[in-house]
């Protein structure tokens, strides 16, 4: 099968427009040099980059001069992040690519050194969520989707970065997107939740067996952000609201606030730490599970979706808990707003 991929070329590196000093607290303008001077020249790959925490990752990084390669499958929204990026001085350029296919993964790492000649940092960040049902009501085909993007994509990536960062000899940083979900169980997402242990347990394996060659290996395991993909999901502002007043810090991430923490991993801030999952939930996960914070949902069942005020769905252990209506006999699903799923 021959495989379609479409390339935007890297921009030409520019210097990048500064602050003026003076007006920044001496500290803060010294910090923001020494970061700048850290990711200078680094090359790092972001996997799902086009949107939402790939996307502020891949600005964050190129702000801080590094030169970054976006994967991702929308080939506009790629172009556009480029393009701004390009304007704001950074240095990156955009692969085409489907993490479904073995073919397509294989190319990455190849492209990033063809376009910028190494590899410093990997955020391997694409995933999926899969349909959620549950577990005897799953399909193989399902099973086959969410783990041929979430773990094997991944399995295949690790390998290649590993490869490389030995050959260059100098060590790296490798962050994978895991989740809240990969500590805990979830009703109706099993095969989700299994995907991210699954990282979980890769990110320690790499770690452990590539240290000794100054490679670090961790994961972030967000729980909910604000995306687009995320407010689609639950369908409007009101239920995100419910949604964020569970957190003890009252509201839900903010992809930047991510993208933090992945730069922070990359860092030699971090050079301790390898092998670790960095939990941003806003303290979810740290509740106790409660019965009273509740968000509504849509039953649908026998190929009918209608509201039913007896079906909630619950915050438990940081998890979104959804539970399926007893008073049916009929197989069903159990969606948030308009029949989608939202995955922490």
């Amino acid at each position: 099968m021959r495989t379609h991929i479409e390339t935007v070329p890297a921009a030409k590196e520019k210097s990048a427009q500064r602050r003026n000093p003076s007006r920044l607290p001496k500290q803060t303008a010294t910090r923001r040099a020494k970061d700048r001077s850290e990711f200078a020249g680094k090359v790092a790959v972001v996997t799902g980059g086009t949107s939402g925490i790939g996307a502020a990752a891949a600005r964050r990084l190129a702000g801080l001069g590094a030169k970054v390669i976006i994967i991702g499958r929308r080939c506009l929204e790629g172009r556009r992040l480029i393009s701004e990026i390009k304007s704001l001085g950074g240095c990156a350029a955009f692969l085409r690519a489907d993490l479904n296919d073995a073919e397509q993964v294989r190319l990455v790492v190849p492209h990033a050194l063809e376009t910028f000649g190494r590899l410093d940092y990997a955020f391997n960040n694409a995933g999926t969520s899969g349909e959620n049902r549950l577990l005897v009501d799953q399909t193989e085909e399902n099973f086959n989707n969410v783990f041929a993007v979430n773990v094997k994509a991944l399995f295949l990536l690790l390998q290649a970065e590993v490869k490389q960062m030995i050959a260059q000899g100098q060590g790296g940083s490798i962050v994978n997107a895991a989740s809240v979900s990969g500590f805990v169980a979830i009703p109706t997402a099993g095969i989700y939740a299994a995907s991210k242990h699954a990282v979980l347990g890769l990110t320690k394996a790499a770690a452990v067996e590539y240290g000794k060659y100054g490679i670090r290996v961790n994961a972030v395991s967000p729980g909910a952000v604000r995306t687009q993909m995320l407010l689609e999901a639950f369908g409007n502002e009101q239920a995100l609201q419910q949604m964020a007043a569970v957190h003890p810090l009252g509201r839900i991430g903010r992809p930047e606030e991510i993208a933090d923490a992945i730069v922070w991993l990359f860092s030699d801030k971090s050079s301790y730490y390898t092998g670790q999952s960095l939990t941003l939930d806003g303290g979810l996960t740290a509740l106790r599970p409660s019965m009273s914070s509740t968000v509504s949902v849509e039953h649908r069942s026998a190929g009918r979706r209608h509201p039913r005020s007896s079906d909630r769905a619950i915050f438990d252990q940081g998890v979104l808990q959804k539970f399926a209506s007893e008073a049916s006999a009929e197989p069903h699903v159990l969606q948030i707003a308009r029949g989608s799923t939202a995955t922490l």
